[in-house]
């Protein structure tokens, strides 16, 4: 028995010495050597080398700090619980190695089989997104025979631990359990948060988590999600070392005659079932019978699309299905709508009208028509739904359900009570009811909203038609970008730039290199912000700035003060009367948005550099921007298609 203890205690202490599943160095945010904050950043890596594994009491979970502002550094550890402090303290020490061999920026995380270590020059605060990363251990997974009801047995296994782990409090946020899924195979899982968040926290970030298991792992026969604040991790073997261990079982239904062998075979049927319905898709919608499919069933593209099955088996043993898309009877919308009454209008773009609308059980709604004969609306509908239907942040609209019959294609969204962000930052009036304060946390939303899309989701989503009618604005004025008709979704591992052929946007918003080439990224929509964040602080919009005689564009309005050191003279002086704050965070604001407008896309910064230089941090300094593009002037961007 003493023989197997060592051996168990060798093996761990060997793999505390892997290589890392995850690293994570900011790009953005570098130090240069022999500075203060490298100092600072070697004695908290000795601190945190040191004091992790000393008081269990917190569960393998250290956070300080070291250095006053603006070189402070603040660190945080935590090790798995199931392993003891010899092999916490070594797992450690190899990070915080890794680290600093690896990573030369002001912002970093590693995540290692036993452990993960981070630091940054800001607080280290829990996520507000708990997004997740990947390692690529996920991808040599082999699949599992019966998918489908393998993910119904695990992710019943994992929400009962997130119960366990996020509100027990003598786990400290840690659990483990298995559950069998056939007479040979049992599922075996982990899940564990840092210490320094609530257990509502923990359990909204266990969510996600199961959220991003499912699409990268839930049919392979293991997988992992770490995020900065919790991960979880499955096997089919034991990978944890944990006597508390909780052994579930499925809840198939009582009293029924079904045996797990029956399952699997109405499972695996059901699977076929699907197969043989994409199968005969694909021929379908091969070009030569392209046209008769659009001639014959362009309204019921949208309800194939928006109906996600998702089985369940009830209390009877039967199979149904629910869609994760609610769909509507055009009946409920036209009532709520009071027959798209031009009362309950809220606006009109190219392809749609978005009426105001209030459902039986009285939630206000934003109800999207698309135009009847327009094909392209259709296709923007669709690429709609596609990419937003499992979005969830708070700086993005929430769509909450469709509805098609006949000619009718409907979005339903939640309501904004204040609209949209053209009507406050164009309108003299409106424009004076809102504070710099407000402004700014607008700017705040925007940016948030957009470094999800960019770089906290498993997949990238550039949006294309970043505008001040696109962002609206909720009860608390909170910005929340919308309408996704003409957004692009790619995978991480994808080339950086992309070309179209089709370009189609807003005059006075697209990058030049998309309005002139048809070449789109991320950076695009960073341009796109840059002129927001310029209208926000002028009131004054860029499209049809040239026909002052002040300068071309409002871009190069705003370059010409910057140079000459009148940076107060571009803004809007309702914005300075209203602010309680030093002139120069509005000052500060300008520089981000001529740096985000700069005309070649490499000068141009990403989201998360843009949210860290919105924070203010006086120890984050701001390159000198270049002279912005004027390329976006009319009559430089002929045969564009105006979308609203």
């Amino acid at each position: 028995m003493r023989f197997i203890v060592i051996l168990a205690l060798s093996i761990l202490f060997v793999l505390s010495k892997a290589d890392p599943l995850v690293t994570e160095c900011s790009s953005n945010i570098n130090y240069t050597g022999h500075t203060e904050f490298e100092s600072n950043l070697r004695l908290l890596l000795n601190d945190l080398s040191s004091n992790t594994s000393r008081d269990t009491s917190l569960g393998g979970f250290y956070s300080t700090s070291v250095g006053e502002n603006p070189n402070i550094v603040h660190g945080q550890t935590l090790c798995r619980g199931d392993v003891n402090s010899t092999v916490c303290r070594n797992c450690i020490e190899n990070a915080c190695d890794h680290l600093w061999n690896t990573c030369k920026s002001q912002d970093a995380t590693v995540w290692y089989e036993f452990c993960q270590v981070r630091y940054s020059f800001q607080i280290l605060v829990p996520m507000q997104v708990f997004t997740g990363k990947f390692p690529e251990s996920n991808e040599q997974q082999k699949f599992v025979e019966h998918p489908v009801l393998f993910e119904k047995v695990l992710m019943h296994l994992m929400h009962n631990l997130s119960n366990e782990a996020a509100f027990n409090a003598s786990k400290q946020m840690f659990a483990t359990g298995q559950i069998k899924f056939s007479d040979k195979e049992t599922v075996y899982g982990l899940l564990q948060c840092t210490r320094d968040i609530s257990g509502g926290e923990c359990n909204n970030c266990f969510q996600s988590a199961f959220s991003e298991l499912t699409e990268c792992c839930s049919k392979r026969r293991g997988g992992i999600v770490v995020s900065k604040n919790c991960n979880v991790r499955f096997e089919l073997h034991q990978f944890y070392n944990d006597s508390s261990t909780s052994l579930l079982s499925y809840p198939f239904p009582k009293g029924a005659k079904w045996k797990i062998w029956e399952l699997i075979l109405v499972t695996s049927a059901s699977v076929l079932l699907g197969v043989i319905i994409i199968w005969s898709c694909i021929v379908y919608l091969r070009p030569a019978n392209r046209r008769q499919r659009d001639d014959i069933s362009e309204p019921s593209l949208l309800q194939e699309l928006a109906s996600s099955a998702v089985e369940t088996i009830t209390q009877e043993g039967t199979l149904v299905t629910s869609e994760e898309l609610p769909l509507m009877d055009l009946s409920t919308i036209k009532a709520a709508t009071d027959n798209f009454a031009e009362s309950n209008k809220l606006g009109q773009g190219g392809f749609e009208i978005v009426y105001k609308g209030v459902l039986p059980d009285g939630k206000e709604v934003a109800v999207k028509r698309l135009s009847k004969k327009s094909g392209q609306g259709l296709e923007e509908l669709k690429n709609e739904v596609k990419l937003i239907v499992k979005l969830q942040h708070r700086n993005l609209v929430r769509l909450l359900g469709c509805g098609t019959e006949g000619e009718e294609k409907i979005l339903l969204y939640e309501f904004m009570p204040n609209r949209s962000l053209d009507i406050f930052i164009f309108d003299l009036e409106r424009r004076s009811h809102l504070n710099w304060e407000t402004y700014y946390n607008i700017i705040g939303g925007i940016a948030r909203g957009l470094l999800y899309l960019h770089e906290d989701l498993r997949l990238k989503i550039i949006h294309r038609d970043l505008k001040p009618s696109n962002v609206l604005l909720d009860h608390e004025m909170v910005a929340k970008i919308s309408d996704f008709g003409m957004a692009r979704m790619f995978c991480e591992n994808q080339n950086t730039n992309y070309n179209t052929k089709r370009v189609a946007g807003t005059y006075g918003y697209m990058a030049p290199e998309y309005a002139m080439e048809g070449i789109f990224s991320i950076k695009s929509d960073v341009f796109s912000f840059g002129v927001i964040l310029l209208e926000i602080i002028s009131g004054k919009k860029n499209s049809g700035f040239y026909l002052t005689k002040k300068a071309q564009t409002l871009l190069a309005y705003a370059w010409q003060l910057w140079k000459e050191g009148k940076e107060l003279e571009f803004v809007d002086p309702v914005l300075i009367e209203s602010s309680s704050r030093p002139t120069e965070e509005i000052k500060r604001c300008i520089h981000i948005g001529l740096l985000c407008v700069q005309e070649d896309p490499a000068d141009r910064p990403t989201m998360s550099a843009v949210v860290v230089f919105l924070k203010g941090s006086e120890s984050v300094s701001l390159s000198e921007p270049r002279q912005p593009a004027f390329a976006v002037a009319r009559a430089a961007v002929p045969n564009i298609g105006e979308n609203k």
